[in-house]
Formats: C-alpha cells, sequence, structure tokens
C-alpha cells in the first residue's frame, strides 16, 4: 500500500510540474496559458464601443518584382474601443510588421489556415486573424475550437470585431466596420478593395458586380443538424458556438469553400479570384486558394 500511495504521489508531482513547465514555455513564447472553458451555448456579442483614437497608423505598399510588400504599424485609422477590457486583458501598442505576399498569384488547392497563421492584412496594415486561441476545455487537441463571433467565450471585441493579441496586435476577427466606412463602402456598390489574403489575392466586402449588378456575396456555410457528441466532448445542438458547428455545403451561396469567387472588379478589370467577407460564418475565410507567404504565420487570438 505504501508503494502505491508513493506512486500516486509521484505520479501527481510529475503531473504539476508539466503543467507548471507548459505554462511556463507558453508565458515564455507571449502566449498566456489556455483558459479551460466548458460553455457550448453560443450567445449574442456584445461590442466594446469603437470610441476612441490612436496615432502613429502608418502602412506603405510597394511591389519588387512578383512580391507586394505592406509595411505597417498595425494600428488602424478609425476608432477603436476600450483595452484592455472585461473580455480581453491586452493593450494596443504599436508594430513592426512586414507582410509580403504575391503579386501575381495563382488558384490552387484550398488550403486550411493553420493555427498560427494570419488570413491576410487589410489596407490600412490591421491583420485578419480569424481564429481564436480558445478550445473546448482549453485543449486544442479536443477538435472544439471556440468560433470568436459566436458569442460562447467572452473576447472583449470592439464594433469593428476586432481586439488585443498578448503581443499587443490588433486584428479583425470579423467585419472591419470601422475601415469600411472610412472606404464609404456601401450595399449599394461594388465593394473597394478590403485587403490582401496571404496569398496574394484581394479581399472585398460582401458586394461584388456580376452581371452588370451589384450582387451581394453569400456564404455557402451551414449550421449542422443535431446535436454535438456529448460526453468528453461538448454536447447540445450545433448552435455556432464552435467552428465546428459549421459545415460547407457546395452550391448553397454564391461563394466557395474559402469564401472565394472570380469577380472583375476596379482593381482587376479583367477578372480575378478574390475572397470576400460575408456577413455570416465564416465572415473571414479559413482557407486559401493560393500558395500562402510565410510572413503570415502568427499566433490567433
Amino acid at each position: 500500500m505504501a508503494g502505491l500511495q508513493n506512486f500516486k504521489i509521484a505520479a501527481l508531482a510529475v503531473a504539476i510540474v508539466a503543467g507548471f513547465v507548459a505554462e511556463t514555455q507558453a508565458q515564455q513564447n507571449g502566449r498566456p496559458p489556455m483558459r479551460q472553458h466548458t460553455a457550448t451555448k453560443a450567445q449574442s456579442i456584445q461590442l466594446v464601443s469603437a470610441n476612441r483614437s490612436l496615432k502613429g497608423a502608418k502602412v506603405q505598399e510597394t511591389i519588387s518584382g512578383a512580391t507586394r510588400i505592406i509595411r505597417t504599424t498595425g494600428l488602424p485609422d478609425h476608432a477603436v474601443g476600450r483595452f484592455p477590457n472585461e473580455g480581453n486583458p491586452h493593450a494596443i501598442k504599436a508594430q513592426n510588421k512586414t507582410y509580403k505576399m504575391s503579386a501575381n498569384p495563382k488558384v490552387g488547392r484550398a488550403r486550411d489556415l493553420k493555427l498560427a497563421q494570419l488570413f491576410g492584412v487589410a489596407v490600412n496594415g490591421v491583420p485578419f486573424d480569424p481564429g481564436a486561441a480558445e478550445f473546448w476545455q482549453g485543449n486544442p487537441r479536443s477538435g472544439w475550437q471556440y468560433e470568436a463571433l459566436g458569442g460562447a467565450v467572452l473576447l472583449g471585441v470592439d464594433s469593428n470585431y476586432a481586439h488585443v493579441q498578448p503581443t499587443g496586435t490588433y486584428h479583425y476577427h470579423g467585419l472591419p466596420i470601422g475601415l469600411m466606412q472610412n472606404l464609404s463602402w456601401s450595399k449599394n456598390t461594388a465593394s473597394p478593395l478590403i485587403g490582401y489574403a496571404a496569398d496574394g489575392f484581394p479581399i472585398y466586402a460582401i458586394t461584388a458586380q456580376k452581371n452588370g449588378e451589384i450582387a451581394k456575396m453569400t456564404s455557402s456555410y451551414r449550421l449542422k443538424s443535431g446535436n454535438r457528441p456529448g460526453g468528453r466532448q461538448p454536447g447540445g445542438r450545433h448552435d455556432g458556438a464552435f467552428v465546428q458547428d459549421w459545415t460547407y455545403v457546395k452550391g448553397a451561396g454564391s461563394l466557395d469553400e474559402c469564401n472565394g469567387a472570380v469577380v472583375k472588379t476596379a482593381d482587376y478589370p479583367q477578372g480575378t479570384y478574390a475572397y470576400f467577407l460575408t456577413d455570416s460564418f465564416p465572415v473571414i475565410p479559413r482557407c486559401l486558394k493560393g500558395k500562402p507567404n510565410s510572413s503570415f504565420m502568427n499566433r490567433p487570438a
């Protein structure tokens, strides 16, 4: 019995040490330890009002050979919410970022975004980072990632659907409302250029010109029917709390699995494959049709 008791004590000590080491490594890498969530219901998001101005917004775009280069401080030229706040403990800080992408991208197979990968960058230099580093019971291997706009987990998102990473990077999880207003976006006109994806294809928002008319570009993702597995996995119905509550249904909307389509725009009058931000999931695409540049590797939050 004494031997068994000693074994249990030793095992507990090892587990504690392992947890401490993992947490220490996460903090050394600039990442907070994973939060232990068990929420299973989608909720309406409580947005933090964007009523604060920042100084130091700078962005420069150049093309060198076949590469488009965007240098930025990562600070938006529109109002932002209050940070830190209840759902997000980080302050916005100026960055020194250089993003590179192909100026002549080619369409290939769909590539899912990795956990540490940005989707793209807006024309104001703020990155698009749709994935949240929040998982069922804090376990990335659980297969259940919380949807940043699902509302099950409080993330302190402002009215630009953006918040702040531990590094101080302000980033979009949804429609960049302030930027769209600055660009005079309207549902009655074709979208202006919103940004560039990591593979170099352009990003637009919601509207495009098709057959001489303004069309709303719609997602082909739909909520799965029925309930989640339960047990050691989350239960409850598929309501959008998790990314995995959604599934792609080909032809259900006007966009493909990467929220993209071939369109003609003012920037590409001969036509191009382009990504669209939508007003329903995934809002920001979760995959790429071209080869992403390594400068877009990051950590979602």
